[in-house]
């Protein structure tokens, strides 16, 4: 069990790996902690957002929706590369997911197929949301997956986790098929080799 970093912590780790952070707004005290608790965390969650231009993505990410209230993520991966800071805290982005892959994101073991959506995600993962249109023909620049790569590993390397803590929303959540265009287990390797 881990109690979630400081949201200054949180900005250290990031840029230490080598990261460019953009700070939007308020972003250490926006969040939906008035809905349940944040934490204890166990993973870093990866999402692409079905959306273009980052500007525009960055806004749904810190806003949300009039159905789905912002923030949807702790940080936007940008095409760029750029990760920019729209929460910290309880975010809207896991959902109710398999409390199977819970258990075994805890363990540090293979992940078991998502048939269930039983479990509070938004309590227990860190959230990026990777700026891409999901439809599997969108582009994903290697400056933005080295991104993805560099932010899931700063947060494991925090907490002493492996690689085996980073998921996909596709890998928790029956029906989700986010992010679409690289696989997981691809990211997890290259974390991997980043965390050795």
């Amino acid at each position: 069990m881990a109690p979630p970093m400081s949201a200054g912590r949180f900005l250290d780790v990031l840029q230490n790996e080598g990261l460019t952070v953009v700070q939007v707004g308020e972003w250490r005290t926006h969040n939906r902690n008035h809905k349940g608790p944040w934490g204890p965390v166990h993973g870093v969650m990866i999402h692409h957002t079905v959306t273009k231009g980052t500007a525009n993505t960055v806004r749904i990410c810190r806003d949300g929706y009039a159905s789905l209230p912002g923030p949807l993520c702790h940080g936007v991966i940008a095409k760029d590369g750029e990760v920019h800071l729209v929460g910290y805290g309880r975010a809207n982005h896991a959902g109710l997911g398999d409390d199977d892959v819970l258990r075994a994101v805890i363990a540090e073991k293979a992940l078991p197929p998502d048939n269930e959506a039983n479990t509070d995600g938004n309590r227990h993962f860190y959230g990026f949301e990777c700026e891409n249109l999901g439809d599997g023909k969108d582009p994903w620049p290697s400056v933005q997956l080295e991104a993805i790569e560099k932010a899931a590993a700063a947060i494991c390397r925090h907490h002493g986790w492996t690689a085996r803590s980073v998921i996909g929303h596709l890998e928790w959540q029956p029906g989700k098929v986010d992010p679409r265009g690289f696989t997981m287990k691809s990211m997890r390797d290259r974390v991997h080799e980043r965390l050795k």
